[in-house]
């Protein structure tokens, strides 16, 4: 009978009742199974007191108050009623729980308000686990599938490469509402660490990292020689070093001048070298995984042997006034050049003289007495240059 009179008591008001804009928030709330959620009315406590509260879910009474509560047997324990507001908890949230929320209160001296919202309950994320089809691949040759799984409702999923999200391309394709993640020719930069992030609006989970091994290279070959320089000279030891971006490590072979050496490996020393081993040195890198090989430039090595023992001598001991006669300056060694002299000055060639053979050889046509004097002769090369005199005593006929 009680609960008759309460009915006839709000059908008696529910006329004057007005839509209340703004009594309840716009929906939907959000809150997880479990959770308790807040109803908060934007009402300010008042000296006026409400004479009806109405509380439903769909049709359903939550609780009425009326002069006393009466609350539905579904929520006994589960809700509380803020008086000042109109406010209402309610705790223990199941999926059962999602659906609509409506309000009707009527305040003494006032008119009549409702409101309604929506609540949707959801499973909050857990056991986020991401895995790939192969972690061990080859640069371009290889494809490869990871996949989210997760527990939860309404779930969002959102890949990142370390830091970064991971966004569609052509070789990056994003399906099964973002839970598959394909990258097709991988290259080494895919190489991670990838993590699956999953979400709702009550709650966010994360994967363990996938890390992938990809085999590249080689790449960026350098080839480099210790002390570089234009020449070198003969007993010289010399280094050279060669390089190259690789997964796994490069093999390393050498050649010179196109031929291939013995020597393998990142270094090749060249130990008290010879000018026989002069020439154009590379290095080749080679990977045993991706089966691919990068060569580098050439670098030209260029071993001179030092001048040592130099030497003028002449056609003929017997310089007489109107002979021919030859100086010939050479060393033992790599002559670059020759530079002659006389009598501590450059020499300044006479009608009678001439220089053949790259300096080599001093030729008087016919011999005059002012051609009596000391011949010097400088032979050099960029590391080193030994110098020869002869004294020539023209005679007169």
């Amino acid at each position: 009978m009680e609960i008759a009179v309460i009915h006839f008591i709000m059908l008696g008001v529910i006329s004057g009742l007005t839509k209340g804009a703004g009594v309840l928030p716009d929906g939907p709330l959000n809150a997880a199974v479990g959770a308790t959620v807040m109803f908060t009315t934007t009402l300010i406590p008042s000296d006026k007191p409400f004479l009806s509260v109405v509380w439903t879910f769909g049709s359903e009474n939550i609780i009425t108050f009326s002069g006393k509560n009466i609350t539905g047997p579904e929520y006994e324990g589960r809700i509380t009623l803020f008086m000042s507001t109109g406010s209402l908890e309610l705790r223990n949230l199941d999926l059962n729980d999602s659906g609509q929320y409506s309000l009707s209160i009527i305040q003494a001296g006032g008119p009549g308000k409702t409101g309604s919202t929506t609540l949707n309950v959801l499973e909050p994320v857990s056991n986020v686990t991401a895995t790939a089809s192969s972690t061990d691949l080859v640069e371009f040759n290889s494809s490869v599938r990871l996949s989210c799984s997760s527990s939860g409702s309404s779930l969002s999923f959102l890949w990142l490469n370390g830091s970064s999200e991971v966004t569609a391309s052509d070789r990056v394709h994003i399906t099964d509402g973002g839970s598959t993640l394909t990258i097709v020719n991988v290259t080494h930069y895919d190489q991670g660490p990838f993590r699956c992030r999953v979400s709702n609006p009550v709650s966010v989970g994360t994967s363990d990292l996938i890390t992938l091994s990809i085999s590249y290279g080689p790449e960026d070959i350098n080839l480099t020689i210790s002390l570089s320089q234009e020449y070198y000279g003969e007993g010289s030891d010399i280094t050279l070093s060669c390089s190259a971006d690789s997964r796994p490590a490069a093999l390393f072979y050498w050649f010179l001048n196109g031929d291939f050496l013995s020597d393998t490996g990142p270094e090749l020393r060249l130990m008290n070298i010879q000018m026989s081993q002069s020439g154009n040195y590379s290095c080749q890198a080679f990977n045993d995984k991706t089966l691919r090989y990068e060569t580098s430039q050439p670098a030209a090595v260029s071993v001179l042997e030092r001048i040592s023992g130099a030497f003028v001598t002449p056609t003929t001991s017997l310089t007489i006034e109107g002979i021919f006669v030859n100086l010939t300056c050479d060393a033992a060694g790599s002559v670059f050049t020759r530079k002659w002299m006389k009598d501590g000055s450059d020499l300044t060639l006479a009608g009678n003289m001439n220089l053949y053979d790259k300096n080599k050889v001093l030729s008087f046509n016919s011999l005059k007495t002012t051609d009596s004097g000391e011949y010097s002769c400088n032979t050099s090369n960029p590391l080193s240059n030994d110098e020869a005199k002869y004294t020539m005593v023209v005679i007169c006929r």
